[in-house]
């Protein structure tokens, strides 16, 4: 079996990092049996400069997009009907308020490096559900503390890192370093450090990357 790492550079507050998210998790599946993937995931700020509460959401879209109230509505449906197809349940609703998350990042930072990287897949699922599914203020503290919980990880230290300003340097050099990279966009997934997929993409892409991948590694392994 083959030993392939991605790196998945994201945000919890971004609809299609939980798309790209499912699509990976359905492409997983398709290759359980041939490939084994270390999956760590980066930060990407959305809104660097989004001040505490947020802003709403219809406002903000409006605004960044330059579109009606009515097509917003339209495209918050298709997203929804794409995380619903890839097996992440999205709120009927359109999320309230759009937030800075990074205090989540720093939070998912403590996880991989303090815990495990299952730890931090564990967390991160849980802030997207939080965010896209239970419609909750990922400026709320305690809100970011329930998705601890349910990741199964330890409140009382997670709690200890929000209350502080720990990971704070580490994030932002990550931030930092992937600008450098050039990313711009999330999600972007970087599959052994050579191929870069961007976007919700579907399974299938995915898959064939990382066959791709694993077959340019039986080539070098033969030659």
């Amino acid at each position: 079996m083959k030993n392939i790492r991605i790196d998945f550079v994201s945000n919890v507050a971004c609809p299609w990092c939980a798309i790209g998210l499912g699509s990976l998790e359905q492409a997983l599946d398709q290759v359980k049996d041939e490939i084994h993937v270390e999956l760590q995931f980066h930060p990407f700020e959305l809104n660097p400069n989004m001040p505490p509460g947020g802003q709403d959401t219809l406002e903000h879209l409006t605004q960044k997009y330059g579109s009606s109230e009515e097509d917003v509505r339209k495209n918050q449906k298709q997203i929804q009907l794409r995380a619903n197809a890839v097996g992440f349940p999205f709120n009927e609703q359109i999320r309230p308020r759009v937030y800075n998350t990074f205090h989540c990042h720093r939070l998912l930072h403590w996880a991989q490096s303090e815990i495990s990287l299952a730890a931090q897949y564990l967390l991160k699922r849980e802030l997207l559900t939080s965010y896209f599914t239970l419609n909750e203020d990922l400026d709320d503290p305690e809100v970011i503390l329930r998705a601890v919980e349910r990741a199964g990880l330890n409140i009382s230290q997670a709690r200890e890192v929000l209350e502080s300003d720990q990971f704070t340097s580490e994030v932002r050099e990550a931030l930092e370093y992937y600008k450098t990279m050039g990313i711009s966009a999330v999600p972007s997934v970087i599959v052994e450090g050579k191929y870069l997929i961007q976007g919700g993409q579907p399974a299938e892409v995915f898959a064939n990357a990382l066959r791709q991948m694993a077959a340019e590694q039986s080539t070098n392994e033969i030659e």
